[in-house]
């Protein structure tokens, strides 16, 4: 029992996380996911993205719902960012997992230090 309130307070976490910052709750969810060891490393980054899926949907529904999202800012983004979630899920499996790790730390990396600057 003690290992499902763990689980679900890592979630709880994730989704605050996302919905205050808006995103991140994936990074939140990727360290934790990893520490159950059963994973290989492709199925610990689509595990995360399944998770965090409809976590988004619900953060960007409260958002819409509050005022809080400017539909003509954000609609030009839309399409570019459709291609590159399904670019980025058709090049599963073909990228070497040591990459992608390298790719993701230099996203973190650079978010870092973006944000402290």
């Amino acid at each position: 029992m003690q290992h499902l309130w763990t689980v679900r307070v890592a979630g709880a976490l994730a989704g605050l996380a996302n919905g205050l910052f808006g995103g991140g709750g994936g990074m939140v969810f990727l360290p934790i996911l990893s520490r159950r060891g059963d994973l290989s490393q492709r199925q610990l980054y689509a595990t995360c993205v399944g998770v965090i899926f409809p976590v988004c949907l619900l953060s960007a529904a409260v958002y819409l719902l509050r005022g809080g999202v400017a539909l003509a800012a954000a609609l030009p983004y839309l399409a570019g960012g459709l291609l590159g979630g399904w670019l980025g899920g058709m090049l599963y499996g073909k990228v070497p997992t040591v990459w992608l790790r390298r790719i993701f730390a230099g996203f973190l990396f650079y978010a870092g230090v973006k944000y402290l600057l």
